[in-house]
């Protein structure tokens, strides 16, 4: 809400200078800017629509619908951000042009400095609560909400294209020569598709499946196992079906003379300990069997399941 907030004011006044100055440059961010609001927009509506109940159509539910529109949004940054701000500034290089009315544009990337800065600041905040001990680039690539590394991304990007939007104002004021502000613009079409690109790849990650992070599936692990009737995992594949549902499916060692009331008690016991220890672990199989060190590599107990 902080970005789309800042996106839409920022939008309209880098619009209006545009219109005073005759800045690609200001075009360029202008239309960066409103293709980031709708960006905002699309992640809000991925997030409401991934709050309806499961059908017997879609039983678990939709949670990948904000996978979905974050891909979307890598989209449109794209065509609508990259792809413009290159044809701009490909036409302000072929036929420069000086910058009318120099304060309007410089007024305008100053103001925008400190509104994307709100926004990355607010963004930053909210990430270091989940972030624990990774790196920014650990903390993008691992995330399962998309939208927090998306908004990141976008805020980080914006404050350099309108550092870039600068240089090319202030050249293209200082030598007069409006090919500056042309460079400029492309610099930061091909700024916005590298970051676009870099959004693309991780969404596409989440909406293929990723499993959940070592230290849950290590909890997982754990969890399952009490020693008594449940002696190991054999295996286990977990699948996020979105966000905050994580999907754990598990072969688990039982002793041979167990009775099907003793195992039975045994596995709905261990899935309250899973659930207790990953909360998000929401849609437990487990599977019981009799493990046989042979067989085990190959995802496989005694092949006569319990």
């Amino acid at each position: 809400m902080a970005a789309l907030a800042a996106n839409l004011a920022i939008a309209a006044a880098k619009f209006v200078a545009f219109v005073f100055s005759g800045s690609s440059s200001m075009l360029a961010e202008s239309v960066h800017s409103l293709a980031d609001s709708g960006n905002q927009g699309l992640l809000l509506l991925g997030g409401k629509k991934a709050q309806r109940e499961a059908t017997p159509q879609h039983p678990f539910g939709y949670g990948r619908e904000r996978y979905i529109y974050a891909f979307l949004v890598s989209i449109v940054l794209f065509t609508v951000g990259g792809m413009f701000a290159i044809y701009e500034g490909y036409e302000k290089i072929k036929e420069p042009h000086p910058i009318d009315a120099w304060y309007w544009p410089i007024g305008v990337l100053v103001f925008s400095i400190i509104a994307e800065g709100f926004s990355f600041k607010t963004a930053i905040k909210e990430s270091n609560e989940l972030r624990g001990k990774q790196t920014w680039g650990q903390f993008i690539k691992r995330a399962k909400a998309p939208e927090l590394p998306v908004v990141l991304l976008e805020d980080a990007g914006a404050l350099v294209g309108l550092v870039l939007a600068l240089a090319g104002v202030g050249l293209a004021l200082a030598t007069g020569n409006g090919i500056w502000d042309g460079i400029g613009t492309l610099c930061i079409g091909v700024l916005l598709i590298v970051i676009a690109l870099v959004l693309a790849a991780e969404t596409k990650s989440l909406l293929l499946g990723e499993a959940a992070g070592a230290e849950d599936v290590e909890k997982i692990k754990a969890a399952l196992v009490d020693g008594d009737v449940v002696t190991r995992v054999i295996h286990m594949r977990t699948l996020h079906l979105g966000p905050e549902e994580l999907l754990v499916a598990a072969k688990i060692a039982v002793q041979h003379d167990d009775t099907a009331a003793e195992v039975a008690n045994a596995i709905n016991a261990a899935e309250a300990r899973i659930r207790e220890a990953v909360p998000i672990a929401r849609v437990i199989y487990l599977e019981p069997d009799i493990y046989h060190a042979a067989t085990a590599p190959n995802g496989a107990g005694s092949g006569k399941s319990l």
